[in-house]
Order: C-alpha cells, then sequence, then structure tokens
C-alpha cells in the first residue's frame, strides 16, 4: 500500500507506541509484506526465523520485536506485536469507509463505460472507457480497471484476501490480517459471472490484458496474471502466484499458493498445479505431469486386470 504522501517515521512511531532507531529524520512511502516490499516501504516481522530476511530485504524500515543489528540507512521501530502495528497503521492510513451508494462519489467512471441497474462501484475505483459491468457487479474499494473490460453479472472485485495470522497463546486462533491492497485488470479483460478476485493483502492482484475468464473462477490475493490467459470454468488459484503470459487453465484446475505457472503451459482439466512448473508444456493429472506421460500412465493402469488375469492363470499352471 502506497501513502497518499510521504510519512515521517516519528509520526509512524508516535502511532505504533515504537521505540525508532537508525534513520529516524526518514520519511515511508508505503507498508508491505515482505515478498512485495520496495525501498521506501515499512514492512513488518515477529519471528526469530525471518528477522535477517525482513531485515535485508528492500525495506527500508523495519517493525520489529527485539532490538538487533540492522543496515545503515534503514531504521527499526520496536513494538512488542508488530502485528498489531502493522493493522494499526493500516486502519489509520486507509480506514474501512463504507459508501451507501450504488456508485461511490469518489469511483471514475470513463467515457463510454456502461454501469448496469444493481452493480456496485465503490470508494475510490477507477473504470476504463468503453467498459460493461453487468447487474449484481460488485468492485470493491480502490480497485482499477483498463479500457474496454467485460465484467458478467455476481462477479465480485477486490473482496479482502483469505489471509490470517495464526495465534496460539492459548487456544489456536486465527487473526485477520487487514487487506489494504488492490485489485489491478488491464484492458481488454473479460471475466466471467461470479467470479471472485480477492484484493492483494497490502500490494496489487493483477489481471493481464487480454485475458479471459470463464464462469465461477477465484482468483487469490497477489496473484500476478499475465497477458492473454484463458482460464476455463471453476478454476481455483491461491494467493502469491504468478501465472505467467498466454496460460491455458481448462475446468477445475487447482493451483496452490506462491508458485509459478510458465509462459504458454496449458493445463487440463480438473489438474492439481502444487509446485512450480515450466512453460511451453501441456500438462495433465494431480499433481500435474506430462499430459503425454501420464496419458500413457494411464493406459496402463487400465491394463491391470489383464496382466493380474495373465498372472493367476500362470500359477494355476
Amino acid at each position: 500500500m502506497r501513502f497518499d504522501q510521504p510519512v515521517p517515521l516519528t509520526t509512524i512511531a508516535q502511532l505504533i507506541g515504537a521505540e525508532l532507531t537508525g534513520n529516524t529524520t526518514a520519511l515511508a512511502t508505503g507498508i508491505n509484506e515482505i515478498h512485495k516490499v520496495e525501498p521506501g516501504d515499512l514492512a513488518f516481522v515477529d519471528h526469530p526465523k525471518y528477522y535477517d530476511t525482513c531485515i535485508q530485504s528492500a525495506a527500508s524500515f523495519i517493525i520489529i520485536n527485539k532490538r538487533t543489528e540492522f543496515p545503515e540507512g534503514k531504521a527499526l521501530l520496536i513494538v512488542d506485536e508488530p502485528f498489531e502495528a502493522y493493522l494499526k497503521i493500516v486502519n489509520f492510513y486507509r480506514p474501512f469507509a463504507p459508501s451507501m451508494q450504488s456508485v461511490s462519489t469518489t469511483a471514475i467512471i470513463g467515457e463510454g463505460t456502461i454501469v448496469m441497474p444493481g452493480a456496485y462501484i465503490g470508494n475510490h475505483v477507477q473504470l476504463g472507457s468503453n467498459c460493461v459491468i453487468h447487474p449484481n457487479v460488485t468492485i470493491l474499494d480502490h480497485c482499477v480497471i483498463g479500457n474496454n473490460v467485460i465484467i458478467q453479472a455476481g462477479t465480485v472485485i477486490g473482496s479482502d484476501a483469505f489471509y490470517y495470522n495464526k495465534k496460539t497463546n492459548r487456544d489456536i486462533h486465527y487473526k485477520k490480517m487487514a487487506s489494504c491492497g488492490r485489485v489491478v485488470i488491464e484492458s481488454d479483460v473479460e471475466i466471467g459471472a461470479n467470479c471472485t478476485i480477492d484484493r492483494g493483502v497490502s500490494a496489487d492482484t493483477v489481471i493481464g490484458a487480454g485475458t479471459k475468464m470463464d464462469n465461477l473462477v477465484h482468483i487469490g490475493h497477489d496473484t500476478m496474471v499475465g497477458r492473454n490467459c484463458l482460464f476455463a470454468g471453476q478454476v481455483g488459484i491461491a494467493g502469491a502466484t504468478t501465472i505467467e503470459d498466454n496460460v491455458i487453465l481448462w475446468g477445475q484446475v487447482g493451483v496452490s499458493k506462491t508458485l509459478t505457472i510458465g509462459k504458454d503451459a496449458v493445463v487440463y482439466a480438473q489438474s492439481g498445479v502444487k509446485d512450480t512448473i515450466a512453460g511451453g508444456k501441456v500438462y495433465f493429472g494431480s499433481p500435474v505431469e506430462d499430459a503425454r506421460e501420464k496419458m500413457k500412465e494411464l493406459v496402463w493402469i487400465k491394463r491391470i486386470p489383464q496382466l493380474w488375469d495373465k498372472v493367476m492363470e500362470g500359477r494355476k499352471k
């Protein structure tokens, strides 16, 4: 999440009650998760396992629960509960602001765009030109839609990330991590009916130009979908995944989190992708394998009863 304007670290420290050390005169330009941070960002870490990764990342300022060494030019904001500090910053700089109108007065809608009855356009949404937004579509706050985009009825753009912080102090429970990211849909995209695209936790979920989605497709938070992809019905993609250009996912393909599907890959229906796969190949199965090899395997599986009968006949002799 980018702040509307750079914020002095001293202001952030005061807001979250942090001890500030290091580059105390610096300005923070945003707050992000560790895998999305850029110079000028705040990041948070609350487990020793990830201290070094976070401190050595591109993040300039680290919210942490222990004083430790860090590179010159950076700063630490030391608090007891870094996760709670993250929530406080997000809720202060991007608070929930309900809009009771079908189209928020802060939304920007481009020339020639049609918004049909029953659609909801939230705060600070940007809609490009010549789009068609069908009935009962919901586009939530801060989402950005390009030109010539078609969104079919019942689709939800920008719902919260399915992202929780696991707490084990007493009983196991899950605390919601506030979503302050966006969904960015580039131009010439078509999205079917009853699809759901979650916003990024702190950055963007991106749908590349020219991509087409069938009905009932789900895209998880912080996923990056390339250009000219094709997703058939009931495809589900988990969070923080990268789908490169020209990928085809046929019906009911399931894709796990934080992996990459390479450019020009094709995955046949009802397959499961659990790890990164190379581009330019055709895949099938769960977990996926090269489709031709998988088909050979299935042929042999069908022959097992015949082979078994031959074995039993041999024993009788």
